[in-house]
């Protein structure tokens, strides 16, 4: 009779823990990319995705859990089952859409160049010639450096995230850096560091290389998960969470939807 009485004490734990698991969401993120996901003074995450990811599992009635991981081995690490979503600025690509699947999309900002004041500097392949553009590794900007500037007599250097790109930027080591023109804006651009510079020519909206917003990416597999982010993202729109959360870190339209 104990017997029995353990192995349904052991059957019940187990029936606990499972449900306990299947109550969590994972996202991975790296934090290295303000105003979307950076760390504060205290080592807590911050930023836009990161509170649209606490909206997104308090409506599904879920706990979140934030994975930190190196960009750009992020798709890796999520079909390793490391975490159940990518949530880092992610771009919607074709070639992401081979192994990723994309919830609906969250927002829509452009890249920019982002060079000194007076540099005369623009983003496009003449006028860059022999200069060296910063970009972050794994990124789309990365991709479309690479594709389109890299083989007409501009140096293209891949830094580990953008972070670490700001500082070469100040000093010099290159003389421009293409970004999220969201990120630059809120970020450096606004810091004591980021004074003498500017987001120089127009902003690049190319959905060959930038894809079509960014959004939440999960494994292939996973579709019911993904129609329940997409149910909560649809709330947070009608409820006017996603509203509010985008007037706090912005000040123009993230939600750009390109023709």
């Amino acid at each position: 009779m104990k017997k029995i009485a353990l192995s349904a004490l052991v059957l019940l734990a187990c029936a606990s823990s499972t449900a306990f698991a299947a109550e969590s969401l994972r996202f991975g993120v790296d934090p290295t990319f303000p105003p979307f996901e950076s760390k504060a003074p205290d080592g807590s995450l911050q930023g836009f995705d990161i509170e649209m990811g606490n909206a997104i599992c308090h409506q599904m009635k879920v706990k979140c859990v934030w994975v930190q991981t190196g960009y750009d081995g992020i798709i890796p690490a999520l079909q390793a089952r490391k975490f159940d979503a990518i949530l880092s600025a992610m771009a919607m690509t074709d070639k992401r859409r081979q192994q990723v699947a994309f919830t609906d999309m969250l927002y829509n900002t452009p890249s920019a160049l982002v060079t000194k004041k007076d540099s005369g500097l623009k983003p496009d392949a003449e006028s860059l010639k022999g200069k060296s553009v910063g970009v972050a590794q794994g990124t789309t900007q990365e991709t479309y450096a690479k594709a389109v500037w890299a083989g007409t007599g501009i140096n293209v250097v891949s830094y580990p995230n953008q972070e670490e790109i700001w500082p070469d930027l100040a000093s010099g080591r290159v003389d421009a850096t293409l970004t999220s023109a969201a990120s630059a804006e809120t970020g450096f651009l606004k810091s004591p560091q980021g004074k003498d510079y500017q987001i120089s020519g127009d902003t690049l909206y190319d959905k060959k290389y930038f894809g079509e917003g960014v959004g939440i990416g999960l494994r292939k597999d996973d579709r019911a998960r993904v129609e329940k982010i997409n149910a909560a993202l649809a709330e947070l729109h009608k409820n006017g969470t996603y509203e509010r959360l985008a007037k706090k870190y912005f000040s123009f339209d993230v939600y750009h939807i390109q023709k």
